[in-house]
């Protein structure tokens, strides 16, 4: 449970924001979101080697 501690006359905006940001940091609708769809590992392996790939001729481009 995500606990946000107020301050004497602290704005509800500005309590909210800190919610959000403290609510992102524990990835929860990140992890929501990977296990909705499931994917073979075989499939998974094959994309990091593709991102991997893609993110070496990248690197091979800037040099």
């Amino acid at each position: 449970m995500i606990i946000v501690p107020l301050k004497e006359g602290e704005n509800i905006e500005k309590a909210l924001k800190k919610f959000k940001r403290k609510y992102e940091k524990t990835g929860v609708v990140k992890e929501l979101r990977r296990r909705q769809t499931f994917e073979k590992q075989s499939v998974e392996n094959r994309k990091k080697k593709l991102h991997a790939i893609y993110v070496q001729k990248i690197r091979q481009s800037e040099d």
